[in-house]
Order: structure tokens, then sequence, then C-alpha cells
């Protein structure tokens, strides 16, 4: 059962940051380059924001490389809590602030823990 809840919180996870990866793609990237360059931080970025989370939240979905994927979105998601969502005067930043730092606990235990028996992790070491 604890092999079977590892897993299915890994897809959960890592599902949070590819389906986000990929709604930025499109309908959604001349708004979130806007917002970004309205926060100080270059819109240009957005392609490499965009692939963090695809690639990073797959890697976590399918168990590969996972602690250097969650340490790595553990990272960037306290970084994008800290820039877009530390106006703590709107209750909806900080609850958004607080929301980010919950996952970016999340990752840090699966980073500390690993990938667990159904992953590819688990089958390259035997």
């Amino acid at each position: 059962m604890k092999n079977i809840s590892e897993l299915v919180a890994r897809v959960v996870l890592g599902g949070f940051f590819a389906m986000a990866g990929f709604n930025k793609i499109g309908a959604g990237y001349a708004g979130t380059a806007g917002y970004m360059d309205a926060m100080g931080v270059p819109g240009s970025l957005l392609p490499l924001v965009i692939a963090l989370e695809i690639i990073g939240g797959l890697m976590i979905v399918i168990g590969f490389k996972v602690n250097w994927a969650a340490i790595g979105l553990a990272g960037f998601t306290v970084v994008a809590a800290v820039i877009f969502h530390s106006n703590f005067g709107d209750q909806m930043q900080s609850i958004m602030f607080m929301k980010n730092i919950a996952i970016a606990a999340g990752l840090i235990i699966l980073a500390t823990n690993g990938a667990s028996q159904f992953s590819l992790d688990n089958k390259m070491k035997g």
C-alpha cells in the first residue's frame, strides 16, 4: 500500500507541474509573459519556465531522477512564491505564497525519500 500511495502522490505532484507548463503554452502564454514582466521578471524567460515545469513534472511522474527534479522544482517554487506572491497585504497572495511553500515542502520530502518501488529510478537500480 505504501508504494501505491507514493506513486499516486508522485503522479499528482508531478502532474501539477506538467499541467501548469502545458497551460502556459498557447492561450496562457501572453498573459503569463505579461505578468512576469509586470513583476520585474523578463517574460523572455517563460520558455525556460515551461520547460522546467513540463520536464521536471514528467520526471517526477515517471520516477526518473526524482531527487534532482524534486529539488529543482522545490527551488523554483520557493523563488516563484517570493517573487510573485509576497504581497502579504493581499489575502489571496498570502494563500498563494503558503500554497507554494507547502508544495516545496512536499517536493523536499519526495527528494529525501526517493521515488519508491514503482519508478524508473528503482528499475534502473536493479
